[in-house]
C-alpha cells in the first residue's frame, strides 16, 4: 500500500478565509409565495404600497370616545355617554361619533368618525345605553393611526435580508402576495469508496452504508441549499474524475466524501487540480486533517474525509459558512456563549486546532467526542470549541466560549 505523505498543512483560520474568498453568492432569483418565503434571501428592496393601518383603528376592546368630552371626568364627577353602536374588526359605524356619544369598539375595529380614543371596558361602566367614564382619557389613547405600523413607501425588507416571521407578515400586511428572492445554493455531494453501499441495501463483510453525504446533505438543507446527493462511486480514479466533472457543470459547490487523503486510493488529491485551482490539501485541525478544496469553473469543490465524525466536523466549521455565503445569508451560523466545561475534554494536539464537540444544557458544556469513524461522536452534539495547536486542555469547571448552534443543525 502506497502512501504520500501531506505537504504543509495550512491551518483552520487560513483554510476557512481561503475557502470563502473563493466563493460568492449565488446569481439568479425566483418568485415565491409569501407561505414559502421563510428563511429565503430577498433578492430586492419591497417598499410598502400602502400604510398599515390604512385607518384608525383601535387596539384594544372598548370604548371609542372624542377625548374632548371626558376632558374633566373624574371619579368624584365622572362623565357619562350615551351608546350609540358597536363596532366589530370587520365593521364599521354608519354614522360620525356626535359629542356626547360613544360606540363599543373590538380590538381593530375602524374608529367611527369624530372618535379620537378609546376607553378599555375595564376602565368604563354601562348600563343599559349609558356608559360611565370617570377619567380623561388623551386623544389617540389606544389608538393606531394611520401608517402607525409603516407609511405607503416605507422600507419592509432591504435586498439581501433575511425573510423572517415578521417580514414575511409585513410584505403581506402591505398586500403583496409573493417576493423575489435569491435562487437557492444546488449543492451535489458524491460518496467515494468501494466499500460503501447505499442506505438499506444488505452488506457484506468489510462493506458499510453511505451515510456522510445524508448527514452533510441535512446540514445543507437546514442551510437552504438545493440537495442533490449521488450513488457512492468506488475507488477508480476516471470513473471518479467524470462524475465529479459532471456534477461540477450543474452545481454551485460540489462536495466530496472519501477518497481525500493520502493513500494509494485517495484519488481526490490528482483530480482537482485537474479540474480546478487547488486551494490547499490537508488543514491543520483535528478530526478533519485530509480536507482539500478547489475552485471549478463553475463553482467550489470541497473533499472531505471518509471517517463520519471527521466529516461532520468539518461540516460545522467549514462547510456551513460555504452554505450561507452562496446564499447570501449574512451573519454565522453561530452564536458565541460562555460555558464551564462539564468533563474533561481529549488533550489538544502541539501542532493541530482540535475541534471539541460538546452538548450545552443550562450553561454547562458536556464533550460528545469517541472516535472520528464513530457518528455517534456527534449525536447530541450542539456546540463546539476549537482549541488552539498547543493549547492546554481545559479543566474541568473551566470556563470557555463555545459555538452555539441553532436547531435543526444543533441538538435542542
Amino acid at each position: 500500500m502506497r502512501m504520500r505523505p501531506f505537504g504543509r498543512l495550512l491551518p483552520l483560520d487560513a483554510a476557512l478565509r481561503r475557502t470563502l474568498a473563493a466563493v460568492t453568492p449565488v446569481r439568479g432569483y425566483e418568485r415565491v409565495a409569501l407561505a414559502d418565503a421563510l428563511g429565503r434571501v430577498s433578492a430586492a428592496t419591497v417598499r410598502a404600497r400602502r400604510p398599515s393601518p390604512a385607518f384608525s383603528r383601535a387596539t384594544w376592546d372598548g370604548y371609542a370616545v372624542r377625548s374632548a368630552d371626558l376632558a374633566r371626568a373624574s371619579a368624584r364627577s365622572p362623565v357619562v355617554l350615551r351608546l350609540v353602536g358597536e363596532v366589530f374588526a370587520e365593521g364599521r359605524l354608519d354614522r360620525p361619533l356626535g359629542s356626547g356619544e360613544t360606540a363599543a369598539i373590538a380590538t381593530g375595529g375602524a374608529l367611527p368618525t369624530g372618535a379620537d380614543a378609546v376607553v378599555i371596558f375595564e376602565e368604563a361602566s354601562a348600563h343599559d345605553d349609558a356608559v360611565t367614564v370617570g377619567r380623561p382619557v388623551p386623544r389617540g389613547d389606544r389608538v393606531a393611526a394611520p401608517g402607525d405600523d409603516f407609511a405607503k413607501g416605507a422600507v419592509l425588507v432591504r435586498s439581501g435580508e433575511v425573510l423572517d416571521p415578521a417580514r414575511v407578515g409585513a410584505v403581506g400586511a402591505a398586500g403583496a402576495t409573493h417576493v423575489e428572492v435569491r435562487r437557492r445554493p444546488r449543492v451535489t455531494f458524491v460518496a467515494n469508496g468501494t466499500e460503501l453501499r447505499p442506505l438499506g441495501a444488505r452488506l457484506r463483510r468489510g462493506e458499510v452504508h453511505e451515510i456522510n453525504n445524508l448527514t452533510l446533505g441535512t446540514l445543507a438543507r437546514a442551510s437552504g441549499a438545493e440537495v442533490v446527493q449521488r450513488p457512492p462511486v468506488p475507488d477508480d480514479l476516471e470513473r471518479l474524475e467524470r462524475v465529479i466533472a459532471d456534477a461540477a457543470a450543474s452545481s454551485d459547490l460540489v462536495v466530496v466524501t472519501g477518497g481525500s487523503s493520502v493513500g494509494e486510493h485517495d484519488h481526490l488529491p490528482a483530480i482537482f487540480p485537474r479540474l480546478g485551482r487547488l486551494l490547499y490539501h490537508g488543514v491543520a485541525v483535528r478530526p478533519g486533517k485530509p480536507t482539500l478544496a478547489a475552485r471549478g469553473a463553475h463553482g467550489l469543490l470541497l473533499g472531505m474525509p471518509g471517517h463520519p465524525t471527521s466529516c461532520l466536523s468539518n461540516g460545522l466549521w467549514l462547510l456551513l459558512p460555504v452554505l450561507r455565503r452562496l446564499a447570501g445569508v449574512p451573519g454565522d451560523a453561530w452564536s458565541e456563549v460562555p460555558v464551564r466545561l462539564g468533563a474533561a475534554v481529549r488533550r489538544p494536539s502541539p501542532d493541530l486546532s482540535t475541534v471539541v464537540a460538546l452538548h450545552v444544557e443550562n450553561g454547562v458544556a458536556w464533550p460528545t467526542f469517541r472516535d472520528s469513524s464513530a457518528i455517534t461522536s456527534l449525536s447530541g452534539a450542539n456546540a463546539y470549541a476549537i482549541l488552539r495547536p498547543g493549547a492546554r486542555a481545559p479543566r474541568v469547571g473551566a470556563r470557555l466560549t463555545v459555538r452555539r448552534l441553532a436547531a435543526p443543525i444543533g441538538a435542542p
